[in-house]
C-alpha cells in the first residue's frame, strides 16, 4: 500500500508540473483535428474522434482522410499524440521507479533481515 501511495504521489506531481505541455500539445491535436475535418468535410465530431484515434495511434480506419494535405496532418497529430503518449509513460515511469526506491530502500531491507 505504501508503494501505491508514493506513487500516485509522484505521478500527480509529475502530472502537475508537465500540464502546461500536455495541455498544449492537447490543444494542438484538437485544432489540427479539427483543421483536417474542415479539409475531408467531416463534423465537427467526427473530426475529434478521427484526431483522438489518430493520436493514440489506434487507428480504426472508419475514418481516413483522402487528400494529401489531410494525410499529412494525420501524420503530425500521430506524431504529436506519440510525445504526448511518451511524456506519460515517462511520468509514470518516473512515478514508479521512484516509489520502489522509497519504499525498498536497501537499508531498510537490512534493518529488517537482521533483526
Amino acid at each position: 500500500m505504501e508503494f501505491t501511495i508514493e506513487f500516485i504521489r509522484m505521478f500527480s506531481f509529475g502530472l502537475f508540473y508537465a500540464a502546461p505541455l500536455l495541455a498544449s500539445l492537447a490543444l494542438i491535436i484538437v485544432v489540427l483535428g479539427h483543421i483536417l475535418g474542415r479539409l475531408e468535410g467531416w463534423s465537427k465530431f467526427d473530426a475529434l474522434y478521427h484526431a483522438f484515434v489518430a493520436a493514440t495511434t489506434l487507428g480504426y480506419g472508419d475514418l481516413h482522410p483522402r487528400r494529401k494535405r489531410s494525410k499529412l496532418l494525420a501524420i503530425v497529430i500521430t506524431f504529436i499524440g506519440i510525445i504526448f503518449t511518451g511524456i506519460l509513460v515517462a511520468i509514470a515511469l518516473h512515478s514508479a521507479a521512484h516509489a520502489f526506491k522509497e519504499t525498498h530502500d536497501a537499508n531498510k531491507l537490512i534493518e529488517q533481515v537482521d533483526e
